[in-house]
C-alpha cells in the first residue's frame, strides 16, 4: 500500500462481528487488497500501567499486546486492556485467536460498548517500537488511545496503538443530534 492511500474508521473495530464475519482488520485489509493478520505476543492478567489504571479504573487488568501486519509487514503495535473482573478466565487473557474477535467476545460476555473516546497524538517512536515497525529514526508515530464505555458508562476496554505517521490517516465520522 502506498503511504498516502490508507484511510481507517474507527468504527468496524467497535462493532461485534456476525457469527461467519471474518475479523475487521482482515476484511480492511482486504478491502484495499492485501491481507491483514496480528502476532499476539502476550495475553493476560497483569498490573495496569498508571495511564491504564486511570482509564480503566483498576489495579489489575488483562492485556493481549499484538502486532498488526499489512502483507506480513508491521504497521501498528495494539495493547488492548480489560479490567481483569470483565477478561480473566475467559479467551481474552490467551494467547489464541478470538473467532469473530474480542468485541465480539465482550459482546458474548454481556458487555457492549456504547460510547468511545479517542485521543490521538503524535510523538517519536521508541527503540523498540522504531525497530518493530520498520521506521527510519527521523519517522513519528501516531498514538491513539481509545477507551470504550458500555451503557453505564463502566470502561470495558482501553486501547493503547501505536502506528506510522506517514502511513496513516484516521477519519472520523461523527453522527450530529
Amino acid at each position: 500500500m502506498s503511504d498516502s492511500t490508507w484511510v481507517s474508521s474507527s468504527m468496524p473495530y467497535l462493532t461485534p462481528r456476525q457469527k461467519d464475519q471474518t475479523d475487521a482488520w482482515g476484511d480492511e485489509a482486504a478491502a484495499r487488497g492485501g491481507t491483514g493478520s496480528q502476532r499476539i505476543v502476550q495475553a493476560g492478567e497483569v498490573p495496569a500501567p498508571e495511564a491504564v489504571a486511570a482509564l480503566l479504573g483498576t489495579p489489575t487488568v488483562v492485556v493481549r499486546r499484538r502486532i498488526i501486519q499489512l502483507d506480513g509487514i508491521p504497521c501498528e503495535l495494539t495493547d488492548t486492556y480489560y479490567p481483569a473482573s470483565i477478561a480473566g478466565g475467559t479467551r481474552l487473557a490467551e494467547k489464541g485467536k478470538i473467532p469473530g474477535g474480542a468485541v465480539t467476545l465482550l459482546a458474548e460476555l454481556g458487555h457492549v460498548g456504547a460510547r468511545v473516546r479517542e485521543d490521538v497524538t503524535a510523538r517519536m517512536p521508541s527503540t523498540e517500537e522504531r525497530d518493530i515497525l520498520r521506521l527510519a529514526p527521523d519517522e513519528p508515530v501516531l498514538t491513539l488511545t481509545r477507551i470504550t464505555l458500555d451503557g453505564r458508562d463502566r470502561p470495558i476496554q482501553a486501547d493503547m496503538m501505536v502506528m506510522p505517521a506517514h502511513r496513516q490517516r484516521l477519519r472520523y465520522e461523527l453522527q450530529i443530534g
